[in-house]
Formats: structure tokens, C-alpha cells, sequence
């Protein structure tokens, strides 16, 4: 069991060794972020930016401008942030083809406190005009979102969390983006989830099962585009969706699931995430019990929504 950030870091290397026009950008944490890996394997795509993320973006985004593909890797909270001016108008209003990676994303950064905790991230970036934002929930699907980013023309962001995460799919799965996977099918509610999260409700859905209640999990990996085909379905099937995410339930995942649902096929929405608070220090296990994230958790606002 690997972290996604790992496994996105190792995929990266590989492109670029593979692809000319792909170069990586660090703001001195490539140990953090896994992007050392890189300089190893390809040092002469390797930029050193320093702890200087506003100029990093500006790096990307010249590098972008002459038909390079950058990414440009660092802490969620800084790329979203402490460079969201120029990742707007020096990336996204330019729609220049650079990669964005915010790794160590919501409770899972753990000890670092709520102030290097990213619950913000998803709603600022998928707010930009030409922004693509997804969120990988294992080791395999960051693997291939990873090479669907590099394929795609135009800003992209991925979000990755910093602890290893439960792998829920096989080596050669395809994943596009606009997509989700269905992991289990259900008559009696949906739960929508990305990220860490997912195997949480994939969990949670087990002990549901054993209650007697037949609940549809799904891997919302594309947050922007969004699957809008998978949510109708959900909402006209089933009883009602549970969304889950590690981050604000203002802006992020629930927000886009709601978007769509009020404009398409109302039906009822129930947001799990953290409730417009900041989150603190400890361990990702204990703060997803003192945010009310863990699989019993789920299960338990499952049953009470019904």
C-alpha cells in the first residue's frame, strides 16, 4: 500500500523520460511531495524553483507558452493559495497547458494543523475558467489520471492526500476525465465520494449491506468536468446521495453534486465533510473520528438520512 502522491511521482518520471516536452517543477519539497524521484531519474527536466510558489507558476506558465507541458508540484494549500493569482491569470486566463499537483491535501497532512490541511482547494480551482480538476483515490487511478492530465490541453489540478490509500482497482483500468467509476451498485441510496474518502464509503457500504441496506458507491474522480450522467442516474434510482469528501462541504465535491442535481434531477442531498471548520493537528485517524469521517460514520449518516 502506497501513497497516491508516490504513485503519481513514479508515473511522472516515466513520462518524463519518455516525453520531451515534459518538465517538473519543485518549491524545495520534492522529499514531501515525491517528486525526487524525478530529479533522479530525469534531472535535466527537473526545475528547482525554491520556496517561491507564486514564481513557480510563472515558470510553468512561460514554459507552457512555448509548447512545454510543466508540472508543477507542491503542497496543496500553497498552490491554490499562495499562488492562486497567478495560477489564474498567468495559467487558467492564458488557458495555458500546465499541470498543477497539490499533494498533502485535507486531514490527512495530520500533525501539520489546519493551516497546512487544504479544505478549500477543489472549490477555488474548479471556480477558474479552463481549469480541469481531479481527484485520484488510489495508487492506479493517480496513475492513469496522472498520463490523462499530460494528454489533456489546458490546465489541469490534482489534489492527493499524503497517507497511503487502499487500492481499489486493477494495474491496466482506464480512467478519462469527465468520468467515475461505479464500484457498487444499489437501489436504496448513492454514496458519492473522492479521494481517501472512497474507500471509506466502499467500507461504509459493507456495513450497511449487513443492515440491510442496499447502498450504490461511486469513485467521483473528475470534479471538473463532472460526470453529470452518473449523479442523474443516482438521483432518479435511488433514494437520495451522500457525498463525502476531505474538504469544506461548501465549494468542493458535494457543491458540484448539488450544481448538478438542482439543475437536472432534484433530489435529496446529504453533504459529509468538514462542516465550514478548519481542521487540526493529530493523526489522519484521529481527526477523521473527530470529523465524523470514518466508515461507521458514514454509515451511521446513511442511515439517518434514509
Amino acid at each position: 500500500m502506497i501513497a497516491n502522491r508516490v504513485a503519481f511521482s513514479e508515473t511522472l518520471a516515466q513520462l518524463a523520460e519518455e516525453r520531451e516536452e515534459i518538465f517538473i517543477l519543485d518549491a524545495d519539497a520534492c522529499k514531501s511531495t515525491g517528486t525526487l524521484v524525478c530529479r533522479d531519474k530525469a534531472p535535466s527536466k527537473f526545475i528547482q524553483c525554491g520556496i517561491a510558489e507564486q514564481n513557480m507558476m510563472g515558470i510553468a506558465a512561460g514554459l507552457a507558452y512555448t509548447g512545454k507541458i510543466p508540472f508543477a508540484a507542491t503542497f496543496a494549500v500553497f498552490t491554490c493559495m499562495r499562488a492562486v493569482e497567478q495560477v489564474r491569470n498567468a495559467i487558467c486566463y492564458a488557458n495555458a497547458n500546465a499541470k498543477i499537483i497539490g499533494t498533502h491535501a485535507g486531514l490527512e497532512t495530520g500533525g501539520d494543523g489546519g493551516t497546512h490541511q487544504a479544505i478549500e482547494d477543489i472549490s477555488i480551482m474548479r471556480a477558474l475558467p479552463n481549469m480541469t480538476v481531479v481527484v485520484p483515490s488510489t495508487p492506479n487511478n493517480t496513475r492513469q489520471l496522472t498520463k490523462a492530465i499530460a494528454d489533456h490541453n489546458g490546465p489541469c489540478y490534482m489534489r492527493l492526500g499524503k497517507e497511503p490509500t487502499e487500492e481499489l482497482y486493477q494495474d491496466r483500468e482506464e480512467f478519462f476525465i469527465g468520468g467515475s467509476r461505479l464500484l457498487r451498485d444499489g437501489k436504496d441510496v448513492t454514496i458519492i465520494a473522492c479521494g481517501s474518502m472512497v474507500w471509506r464509503a466502499v467500507k461504509a457500504g459493507k456495513i450497511l449491506e449487513e443492515q440491510g441496506i442496499d447502498a450504490r458507491i461511486i469513485d467521483m474522480y473528475s470534479i471538473k468536468p463532472i460526470d453529470k450522467e452518473a449523479i442523474i442516474k443516482a438521483a432518479l434510482e435511488t433514494k437520495g446521495i451522500v457525498t463525502v469528501e476531505d474538504h469544506n462541504v461548501l465549494g468542493g465535491l458535494g457543491g458540484a453534486v448539488a450544481e448538478v442535481l438542482t439543475e437536472n434531477a432534484p433530489a435529496r442531498e446529504k453533504r459529509l465533510g468538514l462542516q465550514d471548520v478548519y481542521g487540526r493537528s493529530g493523526t489522519p485517524s484521529e481527526l477523521y473520528k473527530m470529523y465524523h469521517l470514518t466508515s461507521e460514520d458514514i454509515a451511521e449518516e446513511v442511515k439517518a438520512f434514509l
